[in-house]
């Protein structure tokens, strides 16, 4: 499985306006957008938008400032564009309970910042984990008892929980 790296969530961010390290930090800081989310800290940032800019994903280009140092300005190119567009439709979401908190989350968040309908993507996310639900069901059947029955029912107990999340979501 990938690992998870706020990359899309910075470019739907850039798609918005262009921005700065320091501007693009704010939204990981700020409880009410991305700081419940994700913990990101300056240095992961940069490492992340270095990564973003040799991918071609992102343009880095320094401005001047009045009142400021020298700050380079991040924007989106064509291909992060298109990078973004398929995140944001991704249709086969992973159902992982760490995933579903930071990645749909973080697509959600993203989505309604740009002003993209959100219907399509919390129903895309709330089939996966209906589906992961049923294989969580026909663990437990299978389990015998003890721990590994004790595991396979935490598991199923925390789907139900993200399933009727979810339905807030919507």
């Amino acid at each position: 499985m990938k690992q998870l790296a706020p990359d899309n969530v910075i470019l739907g961010l850039l798609a918005v306006q262009p921005c700065h390290g320091y501007q693009l930090l704010d939204y990981f800081h700020d409880p009410n957008a991305l700081g419940r989310v994700w913990m990101m800290s300056t240095s992961q940032l940069y490492a992340v938008l270095k990564r973003l800019e040799q991918q071609g994903l992102v343009n880095g280009q320094e401005v001047q400032a009045i009142d400021a140092p020298t700050r380079t300005e991040y924007r989106l190119t064509e291909s992060g564009r298109d990078s973004l567009n398929n995140w944001l439709s991704n249709q086969h979401p992973s159902a992982s309970i760490r995933r579903v908190r930071v990645e749909f989350l973080s697509r959600l968040y993203i989505a309604r910042l740009l002003g993209h309908p959100t219907v399509a993507l919390v129903q895309y996310q709330k089939t996966a984990c209906q589906v992961q639900r049923e294989i969580l069901l026909a663990q437990c059947a299978e389990a015998q008892a003890g721990v590994g029955l004790l595991a396979s029912e935490f598991m199923l107990a925390q789907m139900d929980a993200v399933l009727q999340w979810i339905d807030r979501c919507e």
